[in-house]
């Protein structure tokens, strides 16, 4: 048995998983997250970590069998600078921070020639606020010395790994955005530069394999309750671990992650850019070096269901009997879900983008808005799968699905059927699987991949999002024309 932890935004989440894919007891306990003015979402590490602490103990303290590893995954991007003992020179800056937004507006102007589009070319990799690239140029210019006294710019998961190993490491996948070539697993010292960020090259750790296995030192055996030298894996991050713990193992195939963030990937070998396409996205690397994850994860997914629910000061059961009582279409309810203080990141970087309810009158209802804005999510995730070229099944996960009603809006409007884990602890099952695999005891990947259930499209429901998403995309450029 592996405990598997998932250090998600404002919770961090632990599961025993077992070899055969089932899971067994669970814990969870909630995390600081702060915001400011600005746009300014921080956290804090040692909060972090002592979430861990907990539900790592709470799993421990009921286990029947000998633990063999903790496997540990989490948020991805933000900012977590930390000296070389692991202690935060500032409060970690989570992906979901807006401050650098008039950064990378200025790295989006001039088209083909833009900071952004050159990047993209070089990495894959689309520079939104929160990720590493604008945090950094942000602090260069407001709060260097935060960057002077910092001995690695590193992620939520390498944080935690370097608090209970002592280990100073980041893990490929998280390395991947947005200065790494995934192909070499090098930094581009070119990227670096055009972001003017040059001189903090050495703050960006060697990335390590994902199944890299560390060992608990003293503080860290100390801090979970175990004994000295457990196992310890930090990756891949949460993306890709839900991907795989969904069953998610083959080019090809696609998964859509419906949770705070809404995240559609694809596995594949293939790292051509598009000379064509909008530098948005990322790829990223995972265990096997000829096999990528090209990624399109939207700022918003369920985080606008809970703002609609806190509102409306509905209870979150209620959101699948009101998807319910408005028809497909929701009476001509059209939303774009773009309501992040940052604006969004894919599958186009825009940090202005806002969101936008169209189509009401004074019949409207509650249900048809709450319709509207889970139809309208839907079409982002379609607009994101097309954009990667998606060519296989399709696994769901995440938060979003315990409605069954928004579930067959995303099997309607996608035109494919979803494969839903029978078990929500999709991220620490991923982080397991490649935790096991660094052990030397890879799983059966065909007996974890039979644990799913099977949402089927309805043939007539997907023709008629056909055109409510051709109205989504004519809509989509409307405002974008508007934004700019």
């Amino acid at each position: 048995m592996i405990i598997g932890v998932d250090i998600g935004t404002s919770m961090t989440k632990a599961s025993a998983i077992n070899h055969d894919g089932t899971v067994g007891a669970t814990a969870s306990m909630r995390s600081l997250l702060e915001q400011g003015e600005g746009g300014r979402v921080e956290q804090d590490l040692d909060n972090v970590i002592a979430s861990v602490s907990s539900v790592v103990r709470e799993i421990a303290s009921s286990a029947k069998e000998p633990i063999e590893a903790v496997a540990i995954t989490g948020q991805g991007d933000g900012l977590w600078l930390r000296d070389a003992a692991g202690r935060a020179v500032r409060p970690p800056i989570s992906w979901m921070d807006a401050r650098a937004s008039a950064i990378v507006d200025e790295w989006n102007t001039g088209g083909a020639d833009s900071v952004s589009d050159r990047v993209f070319r070089l990495t894959g990799s689309g520079l939104f606020p929160g990720c590493h690239a604008a945090l950094i140029a942000w602090l260069a210019a407001n709060e260097p010395h935060s960057l002077a006294s910092a001995a690695v710019a590193g992620y939520c998961v390498d944080a935690v790994i370097h608090s209970l190993t002592g280990i100073l490491t980041t893990d490929a996948s998280n390395a991947s955005l947005p200065f790494l070539d995934v192909r070499t697993r090098e930094y581009v010292d070119e990227a670096l530069a055009l972001c003017g960020i040059a001189e903090w090259r050495h703050l960006l750790a060697a990335p390590a394999e994902s199944d890299t296995v560390f060992a608990l030192d003293e503080h860290g055996a100390e801090l979970l309750g175990l004994p000295l030298g457990t196992p310890v894996t930090g990756g891949p991050y949460d993306l890709q671990a839900c991907g795989f713990g969904s069953g998610t193992t083959r080019a090809g195939e696609g998964t859509l992650v419906v949770g705070t963030t809404l995240s559609c990937q694809v596995l594949t070998a293939d790292t051509t850019i598009d000379p064509a396409s909008e530098p948005a996205g990322m790829w990223l690397c995972t265990t096997d070096r000829e096999l990528f994850l090209r990624v399109m994860p939207s700022m918003v997914g369920t985080a606008s269901i809970d703002w609609f629910v806190e509102l409306f000061a509905l209870a979150p059961k209620d959101v699948n009997d009101l998807i319910l009582q408005s028809p497909p279409g929701a009476n001509c309810v059209e939303v774009l879900s773009f309501f992040s203080p940052s604006g969004e990141r894919a599958p186009f970087v825009e940090p202005s983008a806002r969101g936008q309810f169209t189509g009401l009158d004074l019949r409207t209802t509650r249900a048809d808005l709450i319709r509207g804005l889970c139809e309208g999510l839907a079409y982002a995730a379609r607009h994101c799968f097309e954009e990667m070229g998606l060519d296989g099944e399709v696994s769901a996960c995440g938060g979003g699905l315990q409605s069954e009603a928004w579930t067959s809006i995303f099997a309607d409007v996608l035109g494919r059927p979803l494969l839903i884990p029978t078990d929500a602890a999709v991220g620490a099952r991923g982080a397991a699987m490649i935790a096991w695999a660094g052990l030397g005891r890879p799983v059966d990947e065909d007996l974890w991949r039979s644990q799913r259930r099977r949402i089927e499209p309805d043939a007539s429901r997907t023709a008629f999002y056909d055109e409510g998403y051709a109205r989504y995309r004519e809509q989509l450029d409307s405002a974008r024309a508007l934004w700019k």
